[in-house]
């Protein structure tokens, strides 16, 4: 091939000039660079190729959305460490720029120096990575039936980012008010997005973890979260768990007032009768736990616990009535007469209509005597057969029946 022509390239970079010399060959037009576009996150790193199919060894040169060459070849025009070479040969180049920052999006060009220039672009979008959110709004606990406030909010996304709320690991959808507001910042590149919680609680959501999570495309390994344990202060709830066996004269009888309430709940009070506990030494008081030693009928009455906290109270009542241990087994002896007596009649009965179902399929059993027709094998036809028969209804027997 002949060389049309030479020319002399100049680049500037940070007022230091660096030329290179490239040629241009005649009837060698080589093809259009490929190149495809790019997207990076915020402080990763992004790798622009340029490939040729047929190149007949003219240069290819990576440029930025400012003109500025980057590469020309193999040879490095633009002073900046983040700026690196990946790969060249003749069809490919590939160079990577590493901490990727927002001012770096933009269109880059890759050229082909034949006569004319071809090019081919390469937009890098930079995506912005919102920053961990902050859940506000909520500082001290809350009363059961309230209304809390809570806004969550995340800035330096780009898209703006989406926000989401959990209840535990259940996503809040419907009956929750919602609300979101995305504003873009300063620098008018990323947004700051906000969003608003507002729930009404219950007893049920002391302790409960609520969740903002953030989803944007350029979290890939997970979303940014942040959590807020709620707090619900709530009246107490009283019941009494009693004694699993009926009480008896000469036995113990605990009594366990059960509640609970936020904040807990203290002293328990215990009474009879609406008044203090008559017999201290035998009637004493643990936590939750009335005990009584050595029941007698004396110890009957309504027994009565109640509790209270700073938002109200609560109270349970559990009726005593102390048996008498010999009265008790008599009853039982008594509840094991009926009891068999029940059986007795029940199998008596069973019996009699055995023995009556019996009698009757006896009575009804019977034998049934035929005669068939005889003669119908010779009769060349069906009606020869039935008028020759001797078991025709003319001369059939009728049918007998014999009862036992």
């Amino acid at each position: 091939m002949v060389i049309s022509e030479s020319l002399l390239w100049y680049s500037y970079s940070e007022n230091v000039p660096i030329t290179f010399l490239f040629s241009s060959f005649t009837g060698s037009q080589g093809s259009f660079p490929i190149t495809q576009n790019v997207t990076v996150a915020e402080g990763g790193t992004a790798n622009l190729t340029c490939r040729v199919d047929h190149n007949d060894n003219t240069s290819l040169q990576w440029s930025n959305p400012a003109q500025q060459t980057l590469y020309f070849g193999d040879k490095k025009a633009l002073r900046n460490n983040r700026i690196e070479l990946v790969r060249f040969s003749w069809h490919e180049l590939i160079i990577s720029i590493t901490d990727v920052t927002l001012s770096d999006e933009g269109q880059y060009t890759c050229s082909v120096f034949t006569m004319p220039v071809k090019t081919s672009k390469s937009f890098l979008t930079v995506l912005g990575v919102p920053e961990k959110p902050e859940i506000a709004g909520f500082m001290k606990p809350a009363l059961e039936k309230d209304t809390i406030t809570l806004t969550c909010n995340t800035s330096g996304s780009k898209p703006a980012a989406d926000i989401r709320w959990f209840k535990n690991d259940k996503e809040i959808k419907g009956i929750f008010k919602h609300k979101g507001v995305k504003e873009v910042n300063a620098s008018g590149k990323t947004f700051t997005v906000k969003s608003t919680l507002e729930l009404k609680v219950d007893r049920k959501d002391d302790g409960v973890t609520i969740t903002c999570r953030v989803d944007h495309e350029s979290l890939s390994s997970a979303p940014q979260i942040a959590t807020q344990v709620l707090k619900v202060h709530y009246a107490p709830i009283v019941k009494i768990i009693p004694p699993p066996e009926l009480p008896q004269e000469g036995h113990y009888l605990t009594l366990v007032c059960d509640f609970n309430g936020n904040p807990i709940p203290e002293p328990v009070i215990w009474t009879k009768d609406g008044g203090e506990l008559p017999d201290p030494e035998r009637m004493t008081v643990n936590g939750r736990e009335l005990t009584i030693a050595f029941l007698n009928k004396t110890d009957n009455g309504t027994y009565r616990c109640e509790v209270s906290n700073n938002i109200g109270q609560d109270n349970a009542e559990y009726v005593l009535f102390v048996y008498d241990p010999s009265a008790l087994a008599d009853q039982t002896a008594t509840d094991h007469a009926v009891i068999g007596g029940v059986v007795a009649v029940v199998v008596f009965i069973t019996l009699c209509l055995i023995i009556v179902l019996g009698r009757y399929l006896a009575r009804h059993k019977g034998t049934y005597l035929t005669n068939e027709a005889k003669g119908a094998e010779d009769a060349p036809d069906a009606d020869t057969a039935i008028i020759n028969a001797e078991g025709n209804q003319a001369n059939a027997d009728e049918k007998k029946e014999y009862f036992i």
